[in-house]
């Protein structure tokens, strides 16, 4: 496809929402009106163009963001569309890492859901502006009104809508335009625009208002207008929508069904309109090896910097997607990048490729503000910033959640040993979110996920594409440690004079106290020791030796050897021996008092803590509600709508495995329910 020159004319933008929104349905729309597509393939029928793994195919669900690319208005898409699964959320936050805006799906019925605020919390870390599409509005039960009351009461932000759905005649309502869009034709692709009729207008004349409130906010010269009843201009409308979009203050919010081909025109020009190109986005900030700051503004002069957000395995090969911030790259140059353990490497780029889901066509060149695949990578990784060679910058990395569930595994064939670890280490590369342990009082190899799911998908993929059969036990929680009580310690290191008299003996003496903190708080560590004797001097190698022995000490807790959070750590008191006390004996003499301290604090367990969303036909609300409380969980809301019950709760994430089959037991296969990681908690 060819791109157009101007970085004004592209918008890159994901689509993200709840699982089971119509995320993938509305992409298949795009492409198809985009003139991209030539058919429309439907996610329940495993016919989906952007769902190309066989995996996503099998279950109906997308399990890996696909990028793809489309024309409207002569302007280019680069579109991301992206899981709606909590367990792959890792690909929601390396997506919206490198975007320029996104679009929102919310379900017409249900409105804001648990994985809406998920990937709105996302959303907005990377301070991305945003539509809102409002689809399945031809359901029973669906209200645009009432969707967009959820999105002001559980998102806190002001939904603006544009678009208005009126199934009964095929069409929407535009609310800038004041005109009825009617979408005719087999596939919906005939638009046909004409005057609203005036009835159809008196009914929403309120949202009209309420549009026009909202744009007099941003632009001054319009309250004049909207106070004395005037209207204003559509093109001034526009304008003052988005300003206040790009600003974050605005949400344009558009109203549909994409099953029924309803909608999705006005939603494109509303990306065209509303949503940021490259150039209205501000510089990113990247850091130098020296640990100064730069901004790198969006132009294609100037050395590379393009960060690597996406490690994907391609016809059995690596490949790596990236985003350009500045500079251009083609075939046969080199790079350079820090890894995440501050090693310079060097790499050369063999090929370049623009993607449409799972194909993927030769380029020649990409430059600031494409998305781009990049064959011939064997080091780079998620999260490193690819640059010109000798001017080695670091823009924000992409941070992966810490896995919550593991499995004991195996290989099914006992001679297939090296070939598992050959294969689990390549699908580790491309899932930050996936770890290879091995369990130190069994010996097995453990591979630990997001969830049962992630876990079953990964068990799959290990099947079909590498050929290594797997057996599994039973899912086993991760967990972590804490304390309860305050505690001091004091330890002397002294181990065994050495025997070469020239040497001094090592010694040193530490005083450690720790304190419990608040659930999610972290970690705090306190270095300000009082040295002994009087007079004695701290060198930085000091400090900094005695820093990794605490992340030691911490990283692995006295009950069963788990990461300990929420401590709050002071290294109170150093007594040195003169030259016997180096940086490694002091940071000895410190991690033992250290872990003596955890023992004397009266340390607990903390298990995963799940945020759950349960959704039952109302006769069945009796049943699932005491299954939950015989699995303790806290129920927190429930809500009854159109003969749907809504249950809201937490519970720790062990008595829930399973809980798939035993709903479907309890609602006859009508209820379903989404888990969330919310903390680790006693």
């Amino acid at each position: 496809m060819k791109k157009t020159s101007r970085s004004s004319h592209v918008r890159n933008i994901g689509v993200a929402a709840h699982v089971d929104a119509g995320k993938t349905t509305l992409t298949e729309r795009i492409l198809f009106y985009t003139g991209t597509s030539h058919k429309i393939g439907e996610v329940h029928d495993g016919a989906a163009h952007m769902d190309y793994l066989v995996e996503e195919q099998r279950h109906g669900i997308t399990i890996t963001a696909a990028v793809t690319q489309a024309q409207w208005r002569e302007h280019l898409i680069q579109l991301i569309d992206t899981p709606g699964h909590v367990d792959f959320s890792i690909e929601v936050e390396r997506t919206m890492r490198v975007l320029d805006g996104c679009v929102i799906v919310l379900d017409g019925v249900r409105g804001v859901e648990p994985q809406t605020e998920t990937v709105w919390r996302q959303r907005a870390r990377f301070k991305l502006p945003a539509l809102l599409f409002v689809n399945k509005m031809d359901r029973p039960g669906a209200d645009f009104e009432r969707c967009l009351a959820s999105v002001k009461q559980r998102l806190h932000v002001e939904p603006v809508p544009i678009t208005v759905p009126v199934p009964e005649v095929g069409g929407v309502l535009h609310l800038i335009d004041r005109t009825l869009i009617r979408f005719i034709g087999e596939q919906g692709e005939q638009v046909v625009v004409e005057p609203c009729p005036p009835e159809l207008w008196e009914r929403h004349r309120a949202l009209h208002e309420a549009l026009a409130l909202a744009a007099a906010e941003v632009e001054e010269s319009l309250a004049d207008l909207v106070l004395s009843g005037s209207e204003p201009l559509p093109e001034q409308l526009r304008a003052a929508i988005r300003t206040a979009t790009l600003a974050g203050t605005l949400f344009p919010c558009y109203g549909g069904s994409a099953l029924r081909n309803l909608g999705v025109q006005p939603l494109l020009d509303g990306i065209i309109d509303f949503l940021p190109s490259p150039l209205d986005r501000p510089a990113a900030l990247a850091e130098r090896p020296d640990g100064t700051h730069e901004e790198v503004a969006m132009t294609p002069d100037g050395p590379l910097a393009a960060l690597a957000f996406k490690v994907q395995l391609w016809d059995g090969r690596r490949h790596v997607f990236v985003r350009l911030y500045r500079g251009r790259l083609a075939p046969g140059d080199a790079i350079e990048f820090l890894t995440a353990d501050g090693q310079i490497r060097h790499e050369r780029v063999a090929r370049l490729f623009e993607v449409d889901a799972g194909k993927k066509t030769k380029r020649d060149l990409a430059e600031a503000g494409d998305i781009v695949l990049l064959a011939g990578l064997r080091f780079a990784t998620t999260g490193d910033t690819l640059c010109t060679p000798g001017q080695v910058l670091s823009l924000e990395r992409i941070q992966a959640q810490d896995p919550v569930l593991g499995l004991a595994i195996e290989p099914a064939a006992g001679t297939e040993e090296d070939r598992l670890v050959e294969v689990l280490d390549k699908v580790r590369q491309e899932d930050p979110t996936l770890r290879v342990e091995e369990d130190p009082e069994t010996g097995q190899r453990l591979l630990r996920g997001m969830g049962e799911l992630h876990l079953q998908i990964v068990m799959e993929r290990l099947e079909r594409e590498f050929g290594v059969g797997v057996r599994a036990g039973r899912p086993s929680v991760a967990t972590r440690e804490t304390i309860t009580q305050p505690s001091v310690a004091e330890a002397l290191f002294a181990p065994l004079p050495t025997p070469d008299a020239r040497q001094p003996d090592p010694m040193a003496r530490a005083v450690v106290s720790v304190r419990p903190r608040a659930r999610g708080r972290g970690n705090l560590v306190e270095l300000q020791p009082r040295l002994l004797p009087e007079g004695a001097r701290f060198e930085e190698t000091h400090l900094q030796a005695i820093r990794e022995s605490i992340a030691i000490a911490l990283a692995s807790g006295p009950l069963q050897g788990a990461q300990v959070l929420d401590v709050a750590v002071s290294v109170d008191e150093i007594e040195l021996f003169g030259a016997g006390s180096t940086p490694a004996t002091t940071a000895a003499a410190v991690g033992k008092a250290l872990r003596k301290a955890l023992e004397n604090a009266h340390p607990g367990l903390m298990t995963p803590i799940m945020r759950l969303e349960v959704v039952v036909p109302e006769p069945n609300l009796g049943a699932v509600l005491g299954d939950l409380q015989a699995r303790h969980a806290l129920i927190q809301a429930t809500e009854i709508q159109d003969d749907q019950a809504t249950i809201r709760a937490e519970a720790a994430l062990e008595p829930l495995l399973g809980y798939a089959n035993t709903l479907r037991s309890l609602t006859q296969g009508r209820g379903q329910f989404s888990l969330e990681f919310e903390r680790f908690d006693l």
